[in-house]
């Protein structure tokens, strides 16, 4: 079995200049450097429904890159979830977040809801920049990155565990859910 881990890099706005692309421009630099992670980019504003399924069901674990707009996760992030099913099935799931005073953290705890409900498994640990657009400067460098880089580093060892744990289990044995 291939030790690569597939990690799907989710962006979760789909807004004309968002700042989305910087928070996920720096998750995807970091996700790069942890050994073992092949970067599959699942962005809903530029892909097909299709193309961006077929990315969702080759991917062995997934990091959304979520905003929280009016206390709440985007309506483009959950219609890119709801598009496919079993394609999440038995993955794990890692959150970077972004926002105001909360840094996007409500918007989390709602996506650990929904992706429960896909019997996908959240990872604990997460990122969250609270106050983004002053955390990183123009050229979309964090400002003083030790704290971020640390809880990310912590996140994708979390991520890579079940990441492989999960995909032995589904070779093992196939995920089906009742009917």
């Amino acid at each position: 079995m291939n030790s690569l881990i597939n990690v799907g890099l989710v962006y979760g706005s789909t807004r004309a200049g968002r700042f989305c692309d910087t928070v996920a421009k720096w998750a995807a630099a970091q996700i790069a450097a942890y050994a073992g992670f092949i970067l599959v980019s699942i962005d809903p504003a530029d892909l097909p429904e299709k193309t961006a399924q077929e990315r969702i069901a080759v991917c062995d674990a997934f990091v959304i890159v979520t905003p929280e707009y009016n206390h709440g996760y985007p309506a483009p992030l959950k219609a890119l979830i709801d598009s496919v099913g079993a394609e999440w099935h038995a993955k794990p799931v890692a959150f970077v977040s972004y926002g105001g005073a909360s840094g996007g953290l409500r918007a989390v705890e709602q996506l650990r809801l929904v992706f429960a409900e896909l019997h996908a498994v959240s990872v604990r640990d997460s990122v969250s920049f609270a106050g983004a657009w002053e955390q990183f400067d123009s050229s979309g460098a964090l400002r003083n990155p030790e704290r971020a880089q640390r809880s990310m580093q912590t996140m994708l060892a979390r991520l890579r565990w079940w990441a492989q744990a999960l995909r032995t289990a589904r070779a093992t044995t196939p995920y089906e859910t009742a009917a």
